[in-house]
């Protein structure tokens, strides 16, 4: 494998590299670049609740819980 390129470019540089771009490939780029702002949001969101403190029963149990006060002790 190929090292990866590193080039020191400034936002400006970018930018007016972008510029140039068609429209097609203007699209596209803007659309990775707002998936890698998701899935960066997204890990970060799901390191944020990440715990090992609780268990799945545990978890199943609240649900049941909440589910019969909501919803009565109806089972089907």
């Amino acid at each position: 494998m190929k090292p990866a390129l590193q080039i020191n470019l400034s936002f400006q540089q970018i930018l007016a590299v972008v510029r140039q771009l068609p429209a097609e490939q203007k699209r596209k780029l803007s659309k990775t670049l707002e998936k890698d702002i998701i899935d960066s949001k997204l890990t970060r969101l799901l390191k944020t609740f990440k715990t090992s403190k609780i268990t799945e029963d545990e978890i199943l149990n609240e649900v049941d819980f909440v589910r019969s006060k909501l919803y009565g002790s109806k089972k089907d």
